[in-house]
């Protein structure tokens, strides 16, 4: 997703024109009923979560990388390395992933923390893991349907989990966006 938004904004035109509308398409549908609906046409795996995760999260984060790389191609600098003759792969690679990389890590894992309650959602809605894969959402299932009145616990204790891993990346995200923003470099 992140090499699509950068390559269509460098690009521009038609293509940019291209690819962002079938972003749109992507994007128009609701991310749980595409989930479901791939999962039910695929069947349940491992492989097809991590199928279906991609395809949620690539048109967000073209979409985020995209609008930074548009303000990122405005620049000065990049007048200038064009201006000096650099080839499309340098300014690409020296100028606009570093300047890019920010945001798409704090859309990283913020998105990290979702793909984890998508996969939960769809493990406890049956379409996700198998039964016999540990998985936070496939444990709320089956302790909400077998042991829910007897061990409320069974419930809590995963879903505990699920909030704080999902806290934690965000706060990650964070942070590591704090250190690698280019332009907040010399404030601290």
């Amino acid at each position: 997703g992140a090499l699509i938004g950068i390559a269509t904004a460098y690009l521009g035109g038609f293509v940019d024109l291209l690819f962002q509308r079938v972003v749109d398409g992507m994007m128009a549908f609701p991310g749980l009923i595409l989930a479901l609906g791939i999962m039910a046409v695929l069947g349940a795996s491992e492989r097809n979560v991590i199928f279906v995760l991609i395809i949620l999260f690539i048109p967000g984060s073209s979409r985020v990388v995209r609008s930074t790389a548009l303000a990122v191609k405005e620049t000065v600098y990049i007048d200038a390395a064009k201006a000096i003759g650099s080839s499309d792969m340098r300014i690409i690679l020296r100028h606009f992933l570093p300047n890019c990389v920010a945001p798409y890590i704090v859309f990283a894992t913020a998105n990290l923390g979702v793909a984890i309650i998508v996969e939960a959602s769809l493990s406890f809605l049956g379409v996700g893991t198998p039964i016999d894969v540990p998985s936070w959402g496939g444990m709320l299932s089956y302790a909400g349907t077998k042991y829910v009145e007897v061990a409320p616990w069974l419930i809590i204790f995963p879903s505990m989990c699920i909030f704080t891993v999902v806290f934690g990346f965000n706060l990650l995200g964070d942070a590591i966006r704090d250190v690698l923003d280019p332009r907040l470099r010399g404030a601290i």
